[in-house]
């Protein structure tokens, strides 16, 4: 979907809106350029148009809604991560297992996990399957057995608030790197 910012209301074309106002428009005018308006995302565009005394110019910026991280997404990359780092965690569960107690086995698997990223689970399970079935088998029972007891002890909650925790120590961080504290060079030159 497109909109296009104007200055003279709705446009014939259905996947335009006007998003403008007086602030905007005077705002616009006064301070920014076109320059630093225009962006990966946002493009300036002039239309001309006819007035019956004087051609003038219009300025019309387009603004897609094609950005990375509207709320309205889906999360498939999290869920995609999510799969990833429980396909890791069971390689090297099964890894760990496979040491114990069949040392060939285990070289074998370490040899491939090597040469193939379990990071990339559906990759690395699929070439898996292809090479050794039976271990293929084992690293998915293994990623949904270390699936469930996750689910079973992650605390949502917990989360949310260590996110939110860490967020306002970062702000508080990069408040204190930029406040500009007073020396105590200046009140020891005036004593003397």
């Amino acid at each position: 979907m497109v909109a296009a910012i104007s200055t003279n209301g709705w446009y014939k074309n259905s996947m335009t809106m006007n998003l403008s106002n007086f602030f905007l428009v005077s705002w616009y005018d006064s301070r920014l350029s076109a320059r630093m308006l225009c962006s990966s995302t946002t493009a300036a565009a002039f239309v001309c148009t006819r007035n019956k005394q004087k051609q003038r110019y219009k300025k019309l910026n387009i603004v897609t809604n094609e950005l990375g991280g509207q709320y309205e997404e889906t999360f498939n990359d999290v869920k995609r991560i999510t799969l990833n780092c429980f396909t890791y965690k069971a390689a090297r569960t099964v890894l760990h297992q496979l040491y114990e107690m069949n040392p060939t086995e285990y070289m074998w698997l370490y040899n491939f996990v090597a040469a193939n990223d379990p990071r990339d689970g559906k990759k690395f399970l699929r070439v898996l399957g292809k090479e050794k079935q039976d271990l293929a088998e084992r690293v998915m029972i293994t990623r949904l057995h270390l699936y469930a007891k996750w689910i079973k002890v992650c605390d949502h909650e917990e989360i949310y608030k260590e996110i939110s925790n860490e967020n306002l120590t970062l702000l508080r961080e990069r408040l204190l790197e930029t406040i500009a504290w007073p020396s105590d060079d200046t009140n020891a030159g005036k004593s003397d």
